[in-house]
């Protein structure tokens, strides 16, 4: 592990890059299994002590778990709540709702931390189309920034692919308030990586580098509250939120989503002119020196860093401080 000259990002090397595709799996087995168990009159509770049973029993300790003294190992965000809900019993979901399952996993030291938002109990033809269309219009977004993560590219690439595709899905509201991040030996790391702006700006992308990319859209305004638990962030007009998010890593073979089961071939496939994404021919396999062999190991929460609402890159990179949130 070095870090990148002038941008101080860190630059893994390709046997710590395949502990974060074990630390990725284990994530993607937490969200799968869940979403299957978000069944109506369950407890968001119930959720969370079933992924942490998933992810201890992989031998990967949950990234969330006392993160800034954060009391659970998945965040549970229901409806008009955007991220960092916090499972509870007295939280009973019912059939559609909106729930955003966000979870993390450390493997040897290295993360892995992705999202997916559900309707509980599945989709109802009249009853929930809108909704239907927030959800795919969010995941869009992140499979379009995802698309935009390769060596020599700048990090705002993925800021305005992520936007411009939001924004051309209908009049959502985009989340300024919170954002993607770099990840690796920590959950959150520097610089953040903005759901909106100008392309050409930022760092320059390079091979060993790893990101969470994570958009949020609301059916509503895009501003939002944080309630008094000081974790819970939910929408200022109480409209419906969405949540995804995977992580990346830039691998001698091209990017790779570390965090999902296939290396993003599925989710990047109808998407045009992403040859180079390793995830869309054969996923990357290394051996065991250094690889990704797609096989969960043994071994932030949500991984969201504010920036100011109105405020530019620069600005934001320069100014922001403080700790981080799951």
């Amino acid at each position: 592990m070095r870090l990148s000259r002038g941008s101080g990002i860190e630059i893994k090397t390709p046997s710590q890059l395949a502990r974060m595709r074990e630390a990725g799996l284990v994530v993607a087995q937490v969200l799968s299994e869940v979403a299957a168990a978000a069944e109506p009159g369950i407890s968001t509770a119930e959720l969370d002590a079933i992924a942490e049973r998933i992810i201890r029993s992989a031998g990967a300790v949950p990234s969330f778990l006392g993160y800034h003294g954060y009391p659970a190992s998945i965040c549970t965000s229901v409806n008009a709540e955007i991220v960092h809900g916090i499972p509870s019993k007295a939280v009973k979901l019912v059939a559609g709702d909106v729930l955003s399952i966000d979870a993390g996993a450390i493997v040897g030291g290295w993360h892995g931390d992705a999202a997916r938002s559900i309707i509980v109990g599945g989709a109802v033809p009249g009853r929930d189309d809108k909704v239907v269309a927030l959800l795919a219009a969010c995941e869009l977004a992140m499979w379009r920034g995802l698309a935009a993560v390769k060596a020599g590219a700048r990090l705002t690439d993925i800021s305005h692919a992520i936007e411009t595709s939001a924004l051309a899905s209908g009049p959502y509201g985009v989340i300024r308030e919170y954002t993607g991040h770099f990840i690796g030996s920590a959950m959150h790391m520097d610089p953040p990586v903005p759901n909106y702006g100008r392309p050409g700006r930022g760092p320059v992308l390079a091979e060993g580098m790893a990101m969470a990319i994570e958009p949020m859209l609301v059916l509503g305004d895009r501003h939002t509250i944080l309630l008094e638990d000081d974790w819970t962030v939910v929408t200022a007009d109480g409209s419906l939120a969405s949540h995804f998010e995977h992580t990346v890593a830039i691998t001698p073979d091209g990017p790779i989503v570390t965090t999902a089961e296939d290396g993003g071939r599925g989710g990047l496939a109808s998407l045009s002119g992403l040859a180079d994404f390793a995830g869309l021919g054969e996923v990357a396999e290394l051996s065991a020196t250094g690889g990704l062999d797609g096989k969960v190991g043994k071994g932030g929460l949500g991984g969201l860093e504010t920036v100011p609402a109105g405020e530019d890159y620069e600005t934001v990179a320069e100014e922001r401080s403080g700790a981080r949130r799951p």
